[in-house]
């Protein structure tokens, strides 16, 4: 029972305790009053009506008509006059009255009455005795009226003295339901502080609570930025602040097997000429200093364009990732006279060298960098800073965005999709859930294509909604047959259509039992870009049993300031991040800071892309909730 309702019983026992104990004694009293009051008329009027009968002269006849005419006045239960020798001279009886009062209430309170005695006399000569019994019945009745009415004006009291209490204990009530609230939206990893109340023994609870909430936000926010520490030992060129080469492969294999992203885009290879030769003419520090200069130009299109990956490869190559067709050549081509602007002012021969390419991103990473490397040694045999870019043209960008509009359309009218499932493990090899990326058959004889095909196609024909929307569908039937929790992927451009998550919503109250075993799955971006949306999305389908999480998750995770607030269940950390984490500390270090801050939210950790059995193991040790990939498959296949 909680402490409100105990002390609201509190104060009803009170009430009530007070109300029944009032009316009893108030009873009591006037009862004893009543009793003593007719006990006292019993006696007056004996006297009275024995005087009058003495004054007859010891006639019996003008005796008895006394007597019988102070019986006609009422209110007796009898009257009789005892003569000298102890006879019945006259006697006068009421038959029994009944009281308006309840019998219970006349049980309850019983008026005991003795007669009032009163000597007659003729003369100096004794005429007898005469006694007087006033009826009870009309007591009860006084009584039981005056009990009524103090049971009223006690209870109007008690009414209004329940209201007070009400309105005090509401008032009471507020700042323990929003300290309340504090306290769980702790366990939900939301860090946030209420008014403080006026009650001076609650304001101190208030105070204590928000020093807490204000400690462990500040604590989360170092955590932050040690994690950015660790990020950057991890992840970057000591001397540049770019990825290094083994993070920017692993970054851009992460790009090139995801299903959201562009079907094409471009490499961009930079190399600094002739870097030995420059150190002994130059020296090391005017050397690095060029090298710093490379990497601030080649830094500009991750920082301005989204989804664009930089790295220096080694000490005088760098690379540049474009998330987008027919730029590569333009970029390198605007780079390189960037770059012949600002280099000769280190030193004479400071150049460089640029070749570019444009594949279709299902390629592996293998064709692009050897494509690459070919248009870069191609640009060497130049002199100055030359530029060398290759194209190769596919069949799906001739067939044209109204083509892959239509046919996507199509696909999802006809319900001509399915879900692969792909498990999540957890650390004794229990299912976590499936993951279920969304296939679409685009033609009615062709076979089903993975999203990396069509889905950067559906973005821009702004399809994306009813993909997602689908994939829940087919989902939820899933999970209704079987049971198991499925987790589907929604695209960050789903949240900019403004009916998506009403309808999303409507679809998942339609089937409450297998909603709590379906999981939304959006990209770090989402999170990043998109805060408020995500929030309310979380806002509208987390109570509906809906699970919230976040995949491919990086370093900019870290950047996200309110993510305590996005009410994620899950984090699915980025094969970027983990991947060759068993023959690096620095990414371990880096991973296990991931871990405990995102622990401190209340969030699940998962890891994704997981090949190496010893990345597994490190990633176990490193307290990883789950895991996901290759490895995880061909454990469930077992």
């Amino acid at each position: 029972m909680s402490l409100i309702r105990q002390v609201w019983f509190l104060v009803l026992g009170a009430v009530l305790a007070s109300l029944i104990g009032s009316v009893a004694v108030s009873t009591g009293a006037m009862r004893s009053l009543l009793q003593t009051q007719l006990q006292v008329k019993n006696s007056d009027n004996a006297a009275a009506l024995a005087l009058a009968m003495s004054q007859q002269g010891g006639d019996a006849e003008l005796m008895s008509l006394v007597l019988t005419a102070q019986f006609d006045t009422g209110h007796y239960a009898s009257l009789r006059w005892l003569r000298a020798d102890g006879t019945v001279g006259v006697e006068r009886t009421m038959p029994g009255r009944a009281s308006r009062a309840p019998a219970w209430f006349v049980a309850l309170t019983p008026i005991d009455l003795k007669a009032g005695v009163a000597k007659v006399s003729d003369g100096w000569k004794n005429a007898g005795s005469v006694e007087v019994l006033s009826h009870s019945a009309y007591g009860h009745d006084e009584l039981w009226r005056a009990t009524w009415r103090t049971a009223l004006v006690l209870l109007s009291i008690g009414v209004l003295a329940g209201g007070a209490a009400l309105l005090v204990l509401s008032r009471i009530r507020r700042p323990l339901d929003r300290t309340v609230a504090q306290a769980q939206g702790l366990v939900d990893g939301h860090f946030t502080t209420v008014e403080e109340s006026t009650v001076p023994e609650l304001r101190r609870l208030t105070q204590a609570m928000n020093a807490m909430v204000l400690r462990l936000k500040q604590m989360f926010e170092a955590q932050s930025e040690q994690l950015d520490v660790l990020r950057t030992q991890a992840h970057c060129d000591v001397l540049t602040g770019m990825s290094h080469r083994k993070h920017f492969l692993a970054e851009f294999d992460s790009v090139l097997s995801r299903d959201e992203g562009p079907t094409h885009g471009g490499l961009i290879l930079l190399r600094l000429r002739d870097l030995a030769g420059l150190n002994q003419r130059l020296g090391r520090v005017l050397v690095d200093q060029a090298l710093v200069a490379v990497a601030h130009a080649v830094q500009v299109y991750p920082e301005r364009v989204k989804g664009c990956l930089a790295g220096r490869l080694n000490g005088a190559d760098f690379a540049l990732w474009l998330p987008a067709p027919d730029v590569a050549a333009e970029t390198a081509e605007a780079l390189a006279e960037a770059l012949r602007a600002s280099l000769p002012a280190f030193g004479s021969g400071v150049q460089v060298a640029l070749g570019a390419v444009e594949l279709a991103r299902e390629r592996p990473i293998s064709d692009w960098f050897a494509a690459a490397d070919t248009a870069l040694a191609q640009a060497e045999s130049r002199s100055g800073f030359p530029v060398e870019a290759l194209r190769h043209p596919s069949a799906e960008r001739v067939q044209g965005e109204r083509a892959w509009h239509a046919q996507i359309a199509e696909a999802l009218q006809q319900r001509r999709s399915r879900l692969l499932e792909y498990p999540v493990l957890d650390g004794q090899g229990a299912l976590l859930h499936l993951e279920c990326p969304l296939q679409l058959q685009l033609s009615a004889d062709g076979g089903f294509e993975n999203a990396a095909r069509w889905l950067p196609l559906a973005v821009r024909s702004r399809l994306t909604a009813e993909v997602d929307l689908q994939a829940v569908t087919l989902a939820l039937e899933a999970i209704a047959l079987d049971g198991r929790m499925r987790c589907i992927n929604v695209a960050p451009a789903s949240l900019l259509d403004g009916g998506f998550v009403a309808r999303l919503r409507e679809l998942v109250f339609q089937s409450p039992q297998a909603a709590r075993k379906l999981g939304l799955e959006l990209a770090e971006g989402a999170a990043t870009q998109h805060f408020d949306l995500l929030h309310e999305m979380g806002r509208q389908l987390r109570p509906l049993g809906v699970k919230l999480g976040i995949e491919h998750a990086g370093a900019g995770l870290a950047q996200v300031e309110r993510l305590y607030q996005a009410g994620l269940d899950y984090v699915k950390l980025d094969k970027s991040v983990v991947v060759g984490v068993s023959g690096d500390a620095a990414r371990a270090a880096f991973v296990r800071g991931m871990v405990i801050m995102l622990r401190s939210l209340a969030l699940q950790v998962h890891a994704e892309g997981l090949v190496d059995p010893m990345d597994v193991q490190a990633l176990w040790d490193c307290e990883i909730d789950g895991v996901t990939g290759p490895w995880a498959t061909a454990q469930a296949a077992r």
